[in-house]
């Protein structure tokens, strides 16, 4: 390998970013080599909403008959206030969004895209080993060799993954850090501070809709804000099942490590405090929650936060995110499209290629993140500022829900 040229790249991480990142570039006739941790694909968490800048891309990749198979295409998204159940304001999706923006704003199960990923990247070649975390990599003349988080090679000499009396070390030209918000690549590029807990718990659940009462059943996106909470709900599954995400503030000392853990509707319910009839209802219908601590970390400042060398992140890796925008795969996948633009762009000059990509993301990923921010802090709004917020919308309406900077931007 000449150190520069990009031959090959290697992904650490199998979730959302790192099978679109593998996908888009294996699609552009670069060679992939994937490492996930788990022994086998499973995507945590339940369901995920993506606007048009991001279906828009998954159509560009020829996912989008698929696509239509699994998601849900809401028509409107309703926000409503969560004591008294009064409808605050809608945004028409739907048509709307496919006529302004190109694409269709959809709502599907976090496995259901995982799985579509994860098909488009194996028919693009992408050579996928599970069972194997990369924990970090060093330099040498053939390029970045990669080490496992046993200390172990990675084998590349035949398919006996660790077994260093046979394997030489795994080498690439170019490492993609899509390991999440605990990502380890991060860490040995960036030197960083561990993710900070937000004080915010979400609790998560699915529902047939089939097992809810009629009144309960919905095609739509429905959005309740009170004082220090919010809940949202929305059909995937081809619309035969219910998502809901009810978000709350914690004990942040307490409650910092919850992470997939069971959650109990006693627990939800005085978190919440006092809630309308309407969604109190609606919540007493979920059999099961499961609980997850929420990270972030500060918005990115610079290009040098996503890319050094020929060394990358990706996804929640460089940009972790609250989830006030529904944007954490939505700039994943956007992520993936830019990276493999960019590398084949400057297929002969890697670390060129990695720093373009770095350049072009970092400012929106930053706006993105700082915009969730400051949504999580309307939503969650008491006193005047919620009174100011109910005024807005009410009056307003799509004006101020739509969000035609996001949806309309991005990669093409």
């Amino acid at each position: 390998m000449t150190g520069n040229e990009c031959k090959k790249v290697l992904i650490a991480g199998g979730g959302i970013g790192g099978l679109a990142a593998a996908l888009a570039c294996a699609q552009r006739g670069v060679s992939v080599q994937l490492l996930e941790r788990a022994a086998r694909l499973s995507e945590v968490g339940a369901g995920i909403q993506i606007g048009p800048n991001v279906t828009r891309i998954l159509q560009a990749w020829g996912l989008g008959a698929a696509l239509a198979q699994v998601a849900a295409f809401p028509k409107q998204l309703q926000a409503r206030d969560a004591r008294t159940g009064q409808v605050l304001g809608s945004l028409r999706l739907g048509g709307r969004a496919q006529a302004l923006y190109g694409a269709p704003y959809a709502t599907i199960h976090r496995a259901d895209l995982q799985s579509l990923l994860h098909t488009g990247a194996q028919a693009a070649g992408v050579d996928m080993r599970l069972g194997q975390t990369v924990q970090g990599w060093r330099d040498t003349a053939e390029g970045l060799a990669m080490t496992t988080a046993e200390g172990l090679a990675v084998g590349a000499a035949d398919d006996r993954v660790g077994d260093t009396a046979t394997a030489s070390p795994w080498v690439a030209d170019a490492l993609i850090g899509a390991d999440g918000v605990w990502s380890a690549v991060r860490q040995q590029m960036l030197g960083d501070e561990p993710p900070r807990f937000t004080g915010h718990l979400a609790y998560r659940a699915l529902v047939s809709q089939a097992d809810l009462p009629a009144h309960l059943r919905t095609q739509d996106v429905t959005v309740w804000l009170g004082p220090r909470l919010h809940v949202v709900h929305y059909p995937v599954r081809s619309g035969q099942w219910l998502n809901l995400v009810a978000i709350v503030h914690g004990d942040r000392s307490a409650q910092a490590d919850a992470w997939d853990a069971a959650g109990h509707t006693q627990a939800l319910m005085q978190a919440m405090g006092a809630v309308g009839r309407d969604l109190h209802e609606r919540l007493a219908s979920v059999p099961a929650w499961r609980q997850w601590a929420l990270h972030d970390r500060a918005p990115v400042t610079a290009a040098r936060d996503m890319a050094q060398g020929r060394v990358a992140l990706l996804g929640d890796a460089a940009h972790p995110m609250r989830p006030y925008l529904a944007q954490g795969a939505g700039m994943a996948i956007e992520d993936a499209q830019v990276l493999a633009q960019c590398l084949t762009t400057h297929a002969g000059r890697v670390a060129e290629g990695l720093q373009a990509y770095a350049q072009q993301r970092w400012a929106r990923n930053a706006r993105v993140q700082t915009r969730a921010i400051r949504n999580g802090r309307i939503f969650h709004a008491t006193g005047p500022l919620a009174l100011g917020r109910n005024l807005s919308m009410r009056l307003m309406g799509e004006r101020v829900m739509d969000v035609p900077w996001l949806y309309g931007g991005g990669p093409r």
